[in-house]
């Protein structure tokens, strides 16, 4: 079995495109007979992908802190809901739940969590892959930015290699499946 970590936003983009990719991603998590491992909201891009998982008969595991179970207003049909004591904790446990990581649009939070297990990765810490969902380009000035670094010396290529883009959904359930 695998437990496939998803990191995104907690808000619903303004691209359909982008939303209509979480959902693709929750049901073919689900149909693959793979769980889903999130951070245990039921709003945002957090919601469509369990909601779309569960929908499907999938399993999903949410990991929520307590400070954030009303902001995020934890989900109430998950498989199983861990309460954590703060961001921390949740990210680790997360961390070992999980298989692999999948890293789709988002804001600070899903960036936070992209570069914590990206230098978890880069320090040896786990040797999971990592995958960046690169939907309609909203990575891009990311990637930009990991380009420049690497130009100024600050990122060796080998560690650029830590991680994967893809360019969507269907592309990432593909790799995830070899």
């Amino acid at each position: 079995m695998k437990n496939i970590c998803v990191y995104c936003g907690s808000r619903k983009p303004l691209n359909q495109k982008i939303s209509d990719q979480a959902k693709d991603l929750g049901q073919g998590i689900a149909s693959r007979n793979w769980t889903v491992v999130y951070g245990g909201g039921k709003i945002g891009m957090m919601g469509i992908v369990a909601d779309a998982a569960l929908q499907k008969g999938g399993e999903v595991i949410g990991v929520i802190p307590t400070h954030l179970k009303k902001a995020e207003v934890a989900h109430p049909g998950l498989t199983k809901l861990h309460e954590t004591q703060d961001m921390h904790t949740r990210k680790a446990l997360m961390e070992s739940l999980s298989d692999s990581f999948v890293v789709l649009p988002g804001g600070f939070g899903t960036l936070d969590e992209f570069f914590e297990i990206l230098t978890w990765r880069q320090l040896g810490i786990h040797s999971k892959p990592i995958f960046l969902v690169n939907i309609d380009g909203y990575f891009d000035g990311l990637l930009q930015f990991v380009s420049q670094a690497f130009e100024e010396d600050f990122i060796r290529e080998k560690s650029i290699a830590l991680f994967s883009v893809v360019e969507s959904v269907e592309e990432c359930l593909e790799m995830l499946e070899r």
